[in-house]
């Protein structure tokens, strides 16, 4: 599948580049979508929550008050759940909620979600490009270039470019990774994907494998 290369200006190149149907045009395995992404919410997650139990409350284990006469329920403890500051019942404890997935489904469900880009026409090539300073501005009138100023986009760069990724960094429906970086969550986020040419080969040599 051809597709027109762009300059930073949004005009046609006049060159085309050509997109392997083994990465850009499989048939999408919906499935292994929904995995990858599960996987990569789940380790968004710290796991570091924590609730102080009734063992762990700090206070006096004497009886607070006699068993049998008050007309109220029998208490033993400060501690207890019922009384203001006592311990938390069933209270969230530290979890790993990493997730074990096979390779091979990770790489299927990236080329699944570029396929489904590519039927979308949601994925835009452009030729190699760089900033001379780190510029909002210059990021904004790049993206209008290419009418996706309003849009979710992501960019995916050959090797990491620092002015480049300072200068998308306060834009908050804009995103730029380096094709090393790429995930199918990303993607599937994204309403455009917006591709530098020097990118294309190592997305193709690390998704054909």
């Amino acid at each position: 599948m051809k597709v027109a290369v762009l300059d930073i200006k949004g005009k046609d190149t006049g060159r085309k580049v050509d997109l392997s149907k083994d990465v850009f045009g499989i048939e999408p395995n919906e499935h292994a979508i929904y995995l990858d992404v599960k996987q990569y919410l789940a380790h968004q997650r710290q796991g570091t929550h924590k609730a102080k139990e009734r063992a762990e409350i700090a206070g006096s284990t004497r009886k607070i008050k006699k068993q049998k006469g008050t007309g109220t329920a029998r208490a033993g403890s400060i501690k207890s759940p019922i009384f203001k500051g006592g311990g938390r019942i069933f209270g969230p404890r530290p979890k790993d909620y990493t997730q074990k997935l096979n390779k091979n489904v990770k790489r299927l469900a990236r080329k699944s979600a570029l396929t489904l880009k590519s039927k979308d026409k949601a994925i835009t090539v452009v030729e190699d490009f760089n900033f001379k300073a780190p510029k909002t501005k210059d990021f904004v009138a790049f993206l209008a270039s290419l009418g996706i100023e309003n849009k979710k986009s992501l960019i995916v760069l050959g090797d990491s470019n620092n002015n480049v990724y300072l200068s998308s960094r306060n834009l908050e429906r804009s995103e730029v990774v380096t094709n090393s970086e790429l995930s199918t969550y990303k993607i599937i986020n994204a309403n455009n994907v917006v591709i530098v040419e020097s990118a294309l080969e190592g997305i193709e040599s690390n998704l054909k494998k």
